[in-house]
């Protein structure tokens, strides 16, 4: 298995933090999301890692991980950055995709490998929960996420109405599985450069967009489920409220972080 972590962007809502630093870099409880990400991967013996690096690359700290680099960075967005990193997604070996702002107990990783779906994607059912500790109005966040009765996703990343149209949170883990590498790889070549998707052009389509462009072509994307367990350091904000709930002894109910 090959895991690519995407850590290109500016990360301009966490500045100052963000200043001199990648975002994966800034630290949560006194140590590096990305190093905490890493260690996970590695518990579960995922070693052949990959940073796709752009915004202050030099100072990705990572040993035994390639960086590749995304050039255009600041014109671009996830799906771009995955792929600058294509000619290391091996046909017939098994592709983890990780955004480099999430950090995650063991166990929201292993229901994600031990999925045999072509496309697995980590789905937090329990997401309300915390959400509504951590904003005023989890509706106003929040994306859709639809499930069929075998707990494949039908549409994700759209703008809710309501809260029956989240049925998950998705949280930016995926699996491709091994036989279905190269299917992947045709399909991004496969997309129309000239059309918008979901009001992005195609240098900046979201990975729920490219996600929900293969489920809408037919493969079968289903949710390996969590109940918490995982976190996203998006904002000031967010780092700040996930150190005062630390210190209050809140935290450790959502999620097991060492100190």
């Amino acid at each position: 298995m090959r895991a690519i972590i995407l850590a290109a962007g500016q990360g301009t809502r966490l500045r100052p933090y963000t200043n001199d630093r990648p975002k994966c870099m800034v630290e949560l409880l006194g140590k590096p999301m990305l190093h905490r990400q890493l260690e996970v991967l590695r518990g579960a013996g995922v070693s052949d890692i990959v940073l796709v690096g752009g915004y202050c690359s030099t100072g990705l700290q990572a040993d035994g991980t390639e960086v590749v680099l995304n050039p255009r960075y600041a014109e671009t967005n996830m799906v771009a950055t995955l792929f600058c990193a294509e000619a290391l997604m091996q046909e017939g070996e098994d592709l983890l995709i990780a955004y480099g702002d999430i950090v995650y107990e063991p166990r929201v990783l292993d229901a994600v490998l031990h999925s045999q779906a072509p496309l697995s994607v980590a789905v937090d059912l329990e997401w309300r929960r915390f959400w509504e500790v951590r904003m005023e109005n989890p509706l106003a966040d929040a994306e859709t996420l639809k499930l069929d009765e075998h707990d494949c996703i039908l549409e994700l990343g759209k703008k809710p109405n309501d809260y029956s149209e989240i049925q998950g949170q998705y949280m930016g883990l995926i699996k491709v599985r091994g036989d279905q590498v190269a299917a992947f790889r045709s399909a991004w070549h496969a997309l129309d450069r000239q059309v918008s998707y979901d009001g992005k052009d195609f240098d900046n389509m979201y990975m729920t967009s490219f996600l929900q462009y293969l489920i809408n072509s037919g493969w079968q994307a289903k949710a390996a489920f969590t109940r918490n367990g995982w976190l996203e350091v998006d904002t000031v904000e967010d780092l700040d409220q996930y150190h005062q709930m630390h210190k209050a002894g809140q935290l450790a109910s959502f999620i097991q972080l060492s100190v």
